[in-house]
């Protein structure tokens, strides 16, 4: 290894720990859920929004961050916003840590989300303007790699933290506070970025760290390109071209891609896995479990990404794990649709370990065995003749009880969604979205995109608990697969490769399609291997 490949790796793993925050403050919400639902009091229909709210709030903060993050990022530098979000990750950790009302969980949660909006559109952004073009795609990947590393930290540390009190949760939620330290300190001793340097005029300082991450010649072709990309912006390119004819086709796959990475239901699955599994007829520890494996695989999926991205291409990846992603939310929606719900000998055992009374258990075991295929048929039937307030606080832990599914199925399924988004939406959307746009434009237009595709997660991760209670889980899944079919259907037609391009071929490439429809994948060429 070169010391230039070892120093451009040791600053995109630094930069990419913003991914890792991202990931860990992302899915950490999932193992707080039963406990925060329990401490706030969120129960019935006006408690499921609030529970929607509280988990997506972290989204809708995320907002914010991608509102401006791309703007500050081109007035201010690419180097200062990372550390802003550092400050906002740790702050917001200690204070969703010490809350005790809502609304100050609430804040807090949004407050992280800031800082999640603008790590997850700024970190990839910095280091595609750093890398050099034949390793690109590896390198952006390794922040996708640390968001679920993240991830995985969040199920582990989860788990981990189960069995200490009624403050689990705010354990679960403060020990972020230690790496986002961690990221602001070493956050110091990496570079600007060469290109938004060249762009506020210091060529000389972008040069020199160019030839450091490049070497010599390399360095000074970058130059080049760069110089020429800018010098199109002189020539009287706006802000107001992020609408115009030359960037449609740019804009129109982002913004596309965009939503179908969110609208097939990820965030929502990752937010609420241990629920999942809960309601896949498992006990809480056992699904706390299943989620430390289900990170695991996404972590092991991830390393395939970053190792074939720029070998196989960023479209043959999107195809697999769109396919895969459709194949395997339509296997979930099954899994569900085939369940039912009945009080069985099975039963018992889980109502006796979560404490029911034994007057109630009792009653139980003597009546008659009914069988129901909805959790409100099953609760309904309960409530009418047991009596409502009697039921009403066991009802979560009755239809547990009570379900009869092949939940195995439902593991498996959600593993094989976990594994195809990992391989393809989950990093090559960031890859492709830190290529595609000029460099002029690079920072408003991620910004917007990452608005976008902030708004489907915010909207999917609130409307979940909703969705579980109006249609069921079968139809909340079958309602993800269909939009991963058609996400597969958007890949085939529309997506362009990019492996092998420079930035600036990209651009050149890109800007010249004035009709969505004219390009097809063969739209840029192919990068001799």
């Amino acid at each position: 290894m070169t010391r230039g490949n070892k120093y451009i790796i040791s600053v995109a793993l630094i930069v990419a720990i913003g991914g890792f925050l991202l990931g860990f403050d992302a899915t950490v919400i999932s193992g707080t859920v039963p406990f925060i639902k329990k401490y706030f009091d969120l129960t019935g229909t006006s408690g499921d929004l609030k529970l929607g709210w509280a988990v997506s709030c972290l989204g809708w903060g995320a907002l914010g961050g991608n509102a401006v993050a791309g703007l500050l990022s081109d007035r201010f530098g690419r180097k200062r916003i990372l550390i802003l979000t550092a400050v906002f990750f740790a702050a917001s950790a200690l204070l969703s840590a010490t809350a005790t009302t809502f609304s100050i969980f609430v804040l807090s949660r949004i407050m992280a989300g800031v800082a999640v909006g603008g790590a997850i559109l700024i970190a990839p952004v910095y280091i595609a303007e750093i890398s050099p073009s034949k390793s690109r795609g590896s390198l952006v990947s390794f922040n996708q790699l640390m968001i679920v590393i993240g991830i995985s930290a969040s199920f582990f540390s989860n788990y981990f933290l189960l069995n200490l009190g009624d403050a689990n949760w705010r354990w679960m939620l403060g020990v972020e506070a230690i790496p986002a330290v961690l990221y602001f300190f070493l956050l110091f001793a990496v570079p600007e970025s060469p290109r938004w340097l060249f762009g506020k005029g210091q060529t000389e300082r972008a040069r020199e760290i160019l030839t450091k991450a490049c070497g010599g010649d390399s360095a000074e072709e970058e130059l080049r390109n760069i110089r020429q990309s800018f010098a199109q912006k002189a020539s009287g390119v706006s802000l107001g071209g992020l609408f115009g004819r030359r960037m449609r086709f740019i804009m129109f796959i982002a913004l596309a891609i965009a939503f179908f990475q969110q609208i097939t239901g990820i965030n929502a699955i990752f937010y609420y896995l241990p629920t999942i599994f809960v309601q896949a007829g498992g006990g809480v520890n056992a699904a706390f479990k299943q989620a430390v494996l289900v990170g695991l695989v996404n972590l092991g999926m991830t390393f395939v990404a970053i190792r074939w991205v720029d070998r196989l291409g960023r479209k043959p990846l999107l195809v697999i794990g769109a396919a895969g992603m459709a194949a395997s939310l339509l296997a979930c929606a099954w899994a569900f649709h085939d369940s039912s719900y009945q009080i069985t000998d099975k039963s018992y055992a889980v109502l006796e370990a979560g404490k029911v009374p034994g007057d109630l258990i009792s009653e139980l075991k003597a009546s008659e065995k009914k069988v129901f295929t909805t959790d409100k048929e099953f609760t309904a039937d309960l409530a009418t003749r047991f009596g409502a307030e009697r039921i009403k606080p066991h009802q979560d832990l009755l239809v547990t009880a009570g379900f009869n599914i092949r939940a195995s199925l439902v593991l498996y399924a959600i593993i094989g969604f976990v594994a195809s988004f990992a391989i393809s939406l989950g990093p090559v959307m960031w890859v492709l979205l830190s290529e595609i746009f000029p460099n002029q434009y690079r920072g408003a237009a991620i910004s917007l995109v990452g608005f976008w595709n902030s708004v489907v997660s915010a909207t999917v991760t609130m409307i979940f608990p909703w969705e579980l209670s109006t249609f069921g889980s079968a139809g909340t899944f079958l309602g993800y697969g269909l939009m991963a079919a058609g996400a597969l259907v958007f890949v085939l037609i529309w997506i362009p490769e990019t492996k092998g391009k420079t930035l600036e071929e990209l651009e050149a490439t890109l800007l010249r399609e004035e009709k969505p429809r004219t390009a097809p994948a063969s739209a840029i060429p192919k990068a001799n291997s």
